[in-house]
């Protein structure tokens, strides 16, 4: 329950969103009712088809993928890539990883009894897997689905050119209480709305024309500050996926990834949700009708949007704010994968990780997401190679306490390959 009153300016906010189009009220009640309708069609197709709505490619096939394969793709907005690394080589990672634990007791993770995320980010593991030659050439893939619609060039940016964030890993024991991790949206929160280069990036939808809306537009996202508040752990840079590479099988009700595969739908809901309200109480059975929902923007509330003491968190979509996408039913298990293949959404998909993990055997996976080369992540990435190098953690991350030291993080010396070392912000070795 939020427990922080909204600020009154977040009025302001919305007139100021919606002024901006001749007639609003009308059009963005008509896109509304069309969207609502078109959710009542997709979340049931949803439903029905369970985790074999996501796409599976190889990773030896992304460069022969078809026009329409790849349309699927970027309308799910999630992807299970196999093989992108050998199995016995993530394998050979989690191994590694297991020790490092064994070897540094004093490591931060959750649960405090029984760690089981942990947060490291330049374990010899993690700084090997980002290095491999294919992990780094599947993130270029993934950032070429991105385009400008404009076709001009922009300057400092190459989508060839894929870059490093480091992110954490978890090695999930069988069992149930992961509650930390409901269906939300990473990247920015209020910062959706409130920043203006950010807001472009759904200037259809805001407009009332969401049937435009293209999640794929770079240009938009170039300047976006998804963190206008300096929320520890709030992503700065972009990334274009978010994403983690297996270390062991993990299949749906083994803790995996749960996604609403729909990033048009996703993406149209939840930015003009807060300029609706419904009429009729929220446990209704009428609440799903479009005669239930006014146009509304003299509140200052943006739900799903959670005002915290040091900033704002979300966008957390629940069943009860979020009625239309059906999360009970639409929220989609990854399919299985082994030790090597990686799953990527796109950086606004709405995801979650399941409650329980009904395995046998841990299900490990490292973070590792596409990050396309811009000016903001080229100097978010020379900012944190200096932690690398220094062994500190990164900078949107938590600082560790003072004087932590760790026995076996990598060094400057396991990164070798030039795309790699290009993607970690380090200078190429001369021969």
């Amino acid at each position: 329950m939020q427990s922080i009153p909204w600020p009154e300016r977040f009025v302001d906010l919305k007139r100021q969103i919606v002024e901006a189009t001749p007639d609003y009220e009308q059009r963005l009640t008509e896109s509304w009712k069309d969207l609502l309708q078109e959710l009542d069609r997709r979340t049931t197709d949803i439903a029905e088809a369970g985790p074999d709505y996501i796409p599976q490619v190889q990773y030896k096939d992304l460069a022969t993928l078809s026009a329409e394969q790849i349309n699927i793709i970027r309308r799910k907005g999630t992807v299970v890539i196999k093989d992108v690394v050998d199995d016995g080589e993530a394998l050979g990672w989690k191994a590694a990883l297991e020790d490092f634990i064994k070897a540094n007791p004093h490591i931060q993770g959750f649960p405090e009894q029984d760690k089981q995320f942990f947060m490291l980010y330049w374990t010899r593991s993690q700084v090997q897997a980002r290095a491999h030659p294919n992990v780094l050439k599947a993130s270029a893939w993934l950032n070429n689905l991105y385009h400008v619609k404009s076709g001009k060039p922009l300057e400092g940016v190459d989508l060839s050119v894929p870059l490093v964030y480091a992110d954490r890993f978890r090695i999930r024991h069988p069992g149930p209480g992961w509650t930390n991790f409901p269906p939300h949206v990473d990247g920015g929160a209020i910062e959706r709305w409130e920043d203006e280069s950010f807001r472009k990036c759904y200037a259809d939808i805001l407009s009332g024309n969401w049937r435009a809306h293209d999640p794929y537009e770079l240009e938009g996202r170039l300047d976006a500050r998804s963190s206008l508040y300096g929320r520890p752990g709030q992503a700065t840079i972009f990334r274009s996926f978010q994403g983690w590479l297996a270390m062991s099988e993990a299949a749906p009700t083994q803790g995996t990834l749960r996604v609403f595969p729909d990033l048009m739908l996703s993406n149209a809901y939840t930015i003009l949700r807060p300029f609706f309200r419904p009429t009729v109480p929220l446990d209704s059975e009428d609440i799903l009708k479009p005669e239930s929902w006014v146009f509304d923007i003299s509140t200052p509330d943006f739900p799903g949007i959670l005002v915290l003491e040091n900033g704002f968190t979300g966008p957390r979509p629940t069943p009860e704010q979020h009625p239309h996408l059906m999360l009970e039913k639409t929220m989609t298990s990854v399919p299985k994968v082994n030790p090597g293949d990686m799953v990527f959404w796109h950086c606004d998909v709405v995801h979650s990780v399941e409650e329980e993990h009904t395995g046998t055997g841990d299900s490990a996976v490292m973070y590792i997401g596409a990050v396309p080369q811009t000016p903001m992540n080229t100097e978010y990435v020379k900012k944190q190679a200096e932690t690398f190098l220094a062994g500190i953690n990164p900078p949107d991350f938590v600082k560790d306490k003072p004087n932590t030291g760790y026995v076996g993080l990598g060094v400057d010396a396991d990164v070798k390959e030039p795309i790699a070392r290009i993607a970690m912000g380090l200078p190429i070795q001369v021969a």
